[in-house]
């Protein structure tokens, strides 16, 4: 047993040490070896399908010349009623009908007894002959007519109003006469001074018993597993004698039509077998198609034996090639998949991934790159994110830093003013909401602070001007019923310095009437502050371009930090629109995610 282990063992280290090239090989010599004996199976097929071909010719020889026989007899038939209709008999009837004279009904019944007789007399297959006119029917008196049925209201009258040339109906039983044989009906219009003018009103019925019928499809005598039906173009039969099956012809769409070829496969199943079937159409019912129909099995009965030994053949090369290809395609392939799996969850943005392999092949040496490849990538993509967080808080420090000393500038010139006037009490309340400014805006440290604390920053820096230039403008601010929004963070400082460019750029030309109005909603998931003056307006066009610009002008530089910096923070989540026409005012939309960071964890240090 140890000595096998160790045989085993030494097998397998081997395998694992061949090249994938080595072990490709040894996979198509298994797969010769299977083809090589699965030859049986491929002379069978080829036997059988010889047999079929031959089979399936010598039947449609034979359904083509079925058929041409029934077309035979269906002209004579037809013959036989044009006959009857230019007999002297006929065409004094005809003028009575013509006239609407009843009086001689039983003088022409008499006169019509030869024409009749002598009708079913040269057509064998004509079981009767009814002539329906308004003065009264016309018929042999060796048949009893069924008084109880009338013509005109038989579905054999319907359908003559569809086919006003004549038409041959399907296999029915005869309501005109007694009896209740099954016939095949043959219907057409009479004829006034023939061939001119046709009469409406005026029928010839030619009933053929349907089991003549039968008896003519199998007048080249049976075969074993073969068959002969007539259907229309429906797929019903025409005659039901032999008709094997529960409803309508079950291969109806492959029904040839005219100058169509033939099917391409010609084997069908119905209930569980498979049949060759062939097609001929009728040139005299154009409807009708005669079919023929032989089984399959009985067709190559000879071939059953030859099959069974095939079959075991098969199914034994079968099951072999079914587990020497699953077990070789496993080992093969195998380590291939494992490495595509991870390739996939990388692509997932799992980077944690390695490739594990008892193997020392190609593919193994794949799957060790693709380790040293990921190493190389996280520890690349851990020092491009070190270095671009870095550069953004620098980047995101020095915009609020330009900021901060901007607003102190112009605050600490208003003070000035008042100082220099003398207005101590507006200095002193001036003094102490810049006081309250800067702590609102240092807030700590951090970058973001709640949007409360903002409004309150920009409420105390209205209140500063609103001392500086008395009566020049007034301030309202509306935030909606809404406890989220004011706990929403928000960068530091993005509005006041809107508010600032209303007041020194939008109200320069006036001293009194100037509104500044900011209104705070929600908008989904968005925190919407709308900014809107009345100032003499801006030229939006231009003020883009100045903001497109590296060094924006100093009207454009404050909308241009607030713009840069809340693409820092929230790259396309967040957005800046200014609005406004010359002399028309200006408005300014942010809007912000509510969710985009924590208050308190902003960036320290500023």
């Amino acid at each position: 047993m140890t000595i096998l282990r160790r045989i085993w063992r030494g097998l397998t280290d081997r395998y694992y040490r061949i090249s994938i090239k080595q072990r490709i090989l040894f996979s198509f010599i298994v797969l010769i070896t299977l083809s090589i004996s699965a030859l049986g199976t491929f002379t069978y097929w080829s036997s059988a399908n010889e047999i079929q071909d031959n089979a399936y010719k010598a039947s449609q020889e034979t359904v083509s010349k079925t058929a041409q026989l029934l077309d035979s007899r269906l002209t004579h038939v037809g013959l036989s009623v044009q006959s009857l209709m230019l007999s002297d008999a006929y065409r004094k009837m005809m003028i009575d009908v013509f006239s609407h004279d009843v009086t001689n009904y039983y003088v022409h019944l008499s006169e019509l007894q030869y024409v009749l007789s002598q009708a079913t007399f040269n057509e064998p297959l004509i079981e009767n002959v009814l002539i329906v006119t308004p003065i009264g029917d016309f018929y042999s008196t060796t048949q009893v007519r069924a008084q109880d049925n009338s013509f005109y209201g038989s579905e054999l009258y319907d359908l003559s109003k569809e086919s006003p040339g004549g038409y041959w109906a399907k296999g029915h039983y005869d309501r005109l006469f007694t009896g209740n044989q099954r016939v095949v009906s043959f219907v057409v219009r009479g004829i006034y001074e023939y061939p001119y003018t046709p009469i409406s009103n005026v029928f010839i019925v030619v009933n053929i018993r349907e089991s003549r019928i039968v008896s003519l499809l199998n007048q080249g005598g049976r075969q074993a597993g073969r068959n002969y039906f007539l259907l229309n173009g429906e797929g019903d039969a025409v005659v039901e004698s032999n008709w094997p099956f529960r409803d309508k012809f079950p291969w109806k769409p492959l029904l040839l039509t005219d100058g169509q070829a033939d099917p391409p496969d010609r084997a069908y199943a119905y209930d569980g077998k498979k049949y060759l079937v062939n097609y001929e159409k009728s040139e005299v019912a154009r409807d009708w198609i005669v079919s023929g129909m032989q089984s399959k099995d009985q067709l190559l009965s000879k071939l059953k034996q030859v099959q069974r030994t095939t079959l075991y053949v098969i199914g034994a090369v079968l099951l072999t090639a079914w587990f020497f290809s699953n077990q070789l395609t496993s080992a093969l392939l195998r380590p291939l998949f494992k490495l595509g799996r991870l390739m996939r969850r990388v692509e997932e943005n799992q980077l944690g991934v390695t490739y594990e392999s008892r193997y020392k092949d190609e593919i193994a040496q794949v799957g060790f790159q693709f380790n040293r490849m990921m190493a190389e990538i996280k520890a690349l993509i851990a020092d491009v994110k070190t270095k671009e967080e870095d550069k953004r808080h620098a980047e995101i420090r020095a915009l609020t830093a330009q900021m901060e000393p901007h607003f102190l500038y112009n605050t600490l010139n208003t003070i000035y003013c008042k100082s220099v006037m003398g207005e101590n009490d507006d200095v002193n309340e001036m003094i102490l909401a810049l006081s309250q400014m800067f702590q609102l805006g240092l807030s700590g440290g951090k970058d973001l602070i709640p949007l409360e604390d903002e409004l309150s920053h920009l409420q105390q820096y209205c209140a500063i001007q609103q001392k500086c230039y008395e009566d020049l403008f007034e301030y309202t601010l509306t935030v909606e019923d809404d406890g989220e929004l004011l706990s929403c963070p928000v960068p530091k400082i993005v509005l006041q310095p809107i508010v600032e460019n209303s007041i020194q750029h939008g109200f320069s030309d006036r001293t009194s009437g100037g509104t500044i109005r900011v209104a705070v909603s929600r908008e989904q998931d968005m925190l919407h502050i709308a900014l809107r003056d009345n100032g003499k307006g801006i030229d939006r066009e231009r003020l883009e371009q100045a903001m497109r610009r590296e060094a924006p002008s100093k009207k454009g530089y404050a909308l241009f930090n607030i713009r840069h910096r809340l693409q820092l923070y929230y790259g396309s989540g967040a957005r800046m629109e200014i609005s406004g026409e010359p002399g028309q005012g200006a408005r300014t939309d942010l809007w912000i995610p509510m969710g985009g960071g924590d208050v308190g964890h902003g960036i320290s240090g500023i």
